[in-house]
């Protein structure tokens, strides 16, 4: 029996098959430091998970609207639109399992087979997996190297854009790498965007996920509310990974597409989680500080150990919770042959597991440096500091 051949097209999100390395390590009775997986390992809170059992035991376990509940739709509207001074009504708000499947719905709306779509490499590997699945073609911009992080390599962007480019996916405060856009960056992809007439996805999952400073999304930009796509989620802001639970806030064109590619997909996002959405919205916001404060203190533990560890070096991210630190000369120092041989040894070596570059999209040609990353959303500062300082360690007995 034959399965389709656009199978052969179909990627995955890859830090899964480091975890499975790192299980099978474990399971031989070695300790594993878990920074490959960018979960976090802070319970809900406690009004988030009453309103969920209220829910159930209020009978809200049927189905329920496509697009989403009113009261959630109008509690996303007005969240998501006062927090980037813009206006949302419900009516531009789909509700969906999770942050991935505005990913795929964006596209199946916006691309036909050929079409060309824009995307950041390194990057979040379901967008390159979901272009290509689709049919279409990825065009991956890359970022890089400042005094101050990471920079889009805008001249490569223009380049890249042809009669067939129907869409841009933009990650501001991006995962791998933390890279942050200045407002200079923002409105030059937002310029290109109103040139092209592009579609612009923009995955805003780590909006409110930063530790100095705010945030701003490029659909508040003139002329971008009509053609830009914000996909939220509630798995990072208030630790909600496992609810599946996110949003599409889109011009209403989209938003009456999406609602029929719920109806036909999943029919609706679980009713009763939408409720635990409401008073995650609406409810007591110091869980999110508290959670703030500690992720702050994991960070600032990393990034130290890393900038003390010879032949690594990272800059201080204000946002996410990953750092993506140079390791060239890491690998040189220990005799690795290339990343994966590095991360390979730092586990057996160390118990510290993490993905690499590879992970994140097809390396572009020129690229002369190596980089790892590290996820500490889900290990506390103590492990922080044991697993990264056992890296150090491992590492240094080799200068």
């Amino acid at each position: 029996m034959r399965l389709a051949s656009r199978l052969d097209n179909l990627g995955t999100e890859t830090a899964f098959a480091v975890a499975a390395a790192a299980a099978d390590w474990k399971s031989r009775g070695n300790e594993v430091f878990p920074f490959h997986l960018g979960d976090l390992d802070f319970p809900l809170a406690d009004h988030i998970v009453e309103a969920m059992n209220s829910a159930i035991a209020d009978g809200k376990t049927g189905y329920c609207p496509g697009p989403g509940i009113p009261e959630l739709r109008a509690a996303l509207a007005e969240d998501i639109g006062s927090r980037r001074g813009m206006t949302f009504g419900p009516e531009h708000v789909t509700v969906m399992t999770g942050g991935k499947p505005v990913i795929t719905k964006f596209l199946q709306a916006v691309m036909n087979p050929g079409d060309e779509v824009l995307y950041p490499n390194p990057g979040f590997p379901i967008y390159e997996s979901q272009i290509e699945y689709l049919g279409g073609v990825g065009k991956a911009y890359r970022y890089l190297p400042t005094d101050d992080g990471f920079a889009i390599d805008l001249d490569q962007v223009r380049d890249a854009i042809t009669d067939r480019t129907v869409a841009i996916i933009y990650n501001d405060l991006q995962n791998p790498i933390s890279a942050e856009s200045t407002d200079a960056e923002r409105e030059a992809i937002a310029a290109l965007a109103q040139e092209h007439d592009l579609w612009v996805l923009s995955d805003e999952a780590y909006f409110e996920m930063r530790y100095e400073g705010g945030s701003t999304s490029i659909a508040s930009l003139p002329g971008m509310a009509e053609r830009t796509c914000i996909l939220y989620t509630f798995s990072k802001k208030f630790a909600m990974t496992g609810s599946r639970l996110g949003c599409a806030v889109a011009p209403t064109e989209l938003g009456r597409v999406f609602s029929t590619m719920n109806t036909n997909d999943e029919s609706c996002t679980t009713h009763y989680v939408q409720w635990a959405g409401i008073a995650a919205l609406q409810g007591t916001q110091q869980p999110v500080a508290d959670m703030l404060d500690t992720l702050r203190g994991r960070r600032d533990a990393a990034c130290e150990i890393v900038n003390s560890t010879p032949g690594m070096s990272v800059e201080t991210p204000r946002s996410t919770f990953y750092l993506f630190p140079d390791v060239t000369e890491a690998i040189g120092l220990v005799g690795a042959d290339g990343l994966a041989d590095f991360a390979q040894q730092a586990l057996h070596a160390t118990g510290v597991s993490f993905c690499t570059r590879n992970h994140f999209g097809r390396p572009q040609p020129g690229e002369d440096r190596s980089y790892i990353r590290f996820a500490y959303s889900g290990l506390s500062e103590d492990k922080i500091r044991r697993g990264l300082g056992d890296l150090r360690d491992w590492i240094g007995s080799h200068a």
